[in-house]
This record gives C-alpha cells, sequence and structure tokens, in this order.
C-alpha cells in the first residue's frame, strides 16, 4: 500500500455547483469514449458525482456533448 493523498473534491474545494450547461468542466470528468469517469478515479464525493452524472446525461441531451465520440 502506498502513502497516497487522498483526493479532494473539485466541487466542494472551489464552492461550484454541477450545470450541465458548464461543458468546459464536465469534460474533465468524462474519458475519450465519452464515458462518465468513477469517483474514486477524479476524487469527486460521492454527492457530487450523483449530481456530476445527471449533469454529463442533460448535457447529452441537450447535445451539448456528444453522445459518443465519433
Amino acid at each position: 500500500m502506498k502513502n497516497q493523498k487522498t483526493k479532494e473534491c473539485h466541487f466542494c474545494v472551489n464552492n461550484l455547483e454541477v450545470d450541465y450547461k458548464d461543458v468546459r468542466t464536465l469534460r474533465k470528468f468524462i474519458n475519450f469514449y465519452m464515458k462518465i469517469l468513477p469517483g474514486k478515479r477524479t476524487g469527486v464525493c460521492a454527492w457530487h458525482q450523483r449530481k456530476l452524472a445527471t449533469a454529463v446525461k442533460r448535457a447529452r441531451v441537450m447535445a451539448l456533448l456528444a453522445a459518443t465520440h465519433k
């Protein structure tokens, strides 16, 4: 086991709200294939991870984010 510093939630630290219209922020939490990254990898807390998943899905419906990478 490594002694790694735990990641802090991006939204809690910066006092931000998760917004489906903020595509620049949402892109940080999806991979090349447009899949939502897990909170364990990004360091987002569980509460914001649920909000983030909903925001990404809404952005896809509104065509702000592509559903796939092609």
